[in-house]
């Protein structure tokens, strides 16, 4: 039997080319498969964990606290809370479609680059986005472009971090996650005080610097180390490598996987996310305006995405920590969360008074963090850690289609019903359908480890008979 720790890296986001190169990977020409070292679980990973953190952050942190760009663009360009929510769906859509270009780049040009390139294009795309005339052309900069840019650093980053834990990845995917409460919280009085001092394009121009910080989270970036002895392996399968069709092709299937199309638990999952992005993006989005319409001041209303955002912090900090003593299965802890996200999203709309909005706020954040901690634990159990890579890419791009119809179907809603409650009710039931899929991937899991059992106990039969064959014969 092969040691399995030394497989449970192997093509790893379809494992690049470029940090192949760079660092030394022997690879397998004939299979287009790489093994890595092992994860050291700590060490210079802690700095992988920093810059995931600080992505988290500058990408859905502040996709995020857009809720309050989105009430002055409103009232602007004196237009539908529909047409105004395009900008914020585009821009989700945009980074769950380009996952999978996130990661074939990654995978030809290196983690670095790709990263530091996403940086610039989503600080271009805001840059441009503040001398916007129209909303079609915010739609196209701050929707289109600088989601294209998160869509290029969110993937590779959070690929890398998987390279580098393996026993401690619950607690790491929870703490790098942390960024996106711990920025929110920071970014939405921020936006506030900036929008009050230099209107909603100067406090865009000033986003578009803090952008360039992605860059700086991509230069940390660095591949995990091989050994002198892979190094030689790697120079000798070289000599054996001639660019041809069929080289080429496994070259392309490296870099995405599509044989997760036909895995039934994956695709399961995938269903899980469309319906979890409905609900997942339009409360954020619609808080802030919702507070307003209630009569709440100007920054209590921003405030109440800060109480959110710290008591998300919180939830992922907590259930990532749950996740990683194993004492019950995770798929199941994601059940009980989305279930409790969804109930408290449907309870939202009975809040009037700004103390009741912070209570909302509250649970809300706490069960949103206890979900957004596990999720991505979840879909590595599903598929396996050597194929997170691909299917990552893979889940985003099926997830995109949810996080592009979610705030414009809820801003539907909102215009037909004339209130903001109905887009929180709107997203509580998508929450409650994308529970349902988990439920029907538990008991999939369930059946696969009863057959599993079953032909355990059933090679083990044989081996017994064989042996005592063997002891009759003698």
């Amino acid at each position: 039997y092969m040691d399995l720790q030394s497989l449970k890296m192997i093509r790893m986001e379809q494992t690049d080319n470029a940090l192949h190169r760079s660092s030394g990977f022997p690879m397998n020409m004939k299979t287009g498969s790489v093994r890595s070292a092992h994860p050291p679980d700590g060490g210079y990973g802690w700095f992988i964990v920093l810059s995931t953190f600080l992505v988290f952050g500058l990408t859905f942190g502040v996709i995020k606290s857009f809720g309050v760009f989105f009430v002055e663009i409103h009232h602007y360009f004196a237009t539908s809370a529909t047409a105004s929510s395009w900008i914020t769906s585009i821009s989700v859509a945009t980074v769950h479609f380009g996952a999978p270009v996130g990661s074939a780049l990654s995978a030809c040009f290196g983690h670095r680059p790709v990263v530091m390139a996403g940086g610039l294009l989503s600080s271009a795309g805001l840059l441009a986005g503040s001398y916007a005339q129209s909303l079609l052309q915010l739609y196209i900069t701050v929707g289109f472009i600088t989601g294209f840019g998160y869509a290029l650093t969110w993937t590779p980053t959070v690929t890398m971090l998987g390279w580098y834990f393996d026993k401690r990845r619950p607690v790491a995917n929870a703490v790098a996650s942390a960024g996106e409460c711990i920025l929110t919280f920071i970014l939405t009085p921020s936006f506030q005080l900036m929008v009050d001092h230099f209107s909603w394009r100067g406090a865009m121009l000033i986003l578009s610097a803090l952008q360039l910080n992605l860059c700086l989270c991509g230069a940390l970036l660095r591949p995990l180390s091989r050994t002198s002895k892979d190094q030689k392996k790697h120079e000798l399968t070289n000599t054996d490598s001639q660019s041809s069709s069929k080289s080429n092709s496994l070259r392309i299937t490296r870099y995405v996987d599509y044989t997760l199309i036909a895995n039934h638990r994956f695709m399961v999952y995938s269903m899980f996310g469309i319906f979890a992005a409905l609900g997942f993006f339009a409360p954020p989005l619609f808080l802030v305006p919702f507070a307003r319409s209630k009569g709440v001041e100007e920054y209590q209303a921003a405030s109440l995405m800060s109480i959110s955002a710290i008591l998300d912090l919180l939830g992922r900090v907590i259930f990532g920590w749950l996740a990683n003593l194993r004492l019950v299965k995770t798929v199941h802890q994601l059940i009980v969360t989305v279930v409790l996200l969804g109930i408290v999203l449907l309870l939202c709309p009975l809040a009037s008074t700004y103390t009741q909005l912070a209570v909302f706020s509250s649970g809300y954040g706490l069960v949103f963090g206890a979900t957004v901690a596990i999720h991505i634990t979840v879909l590595a159990e599903v598929v396996g850690v050597e194929r997170l890579g691909s299917a990552l890419g893979f889940f985003m791009l099926i997830r995109s289609s949810g996080g592009l119809l979610g705030p414009p179907l809820a801003g539907i809603f909102i215009d037909k019903m004339s209130n903001y409650g109905a887009g929180f009710l709107m997203a509580g039931v998508a929450l409650l359908v994308s529970a349902f899929f988990l439920v029907v991937l538990h008991f999939m899991n369930k059946k696969e480890t009863e057959n599993q059992k079953t032909i355990c106990s059933k090679n083990g039969k044989e081996s017994r008979d064989l042996k005592n064959r063997d002891l009759e014969k003698r």
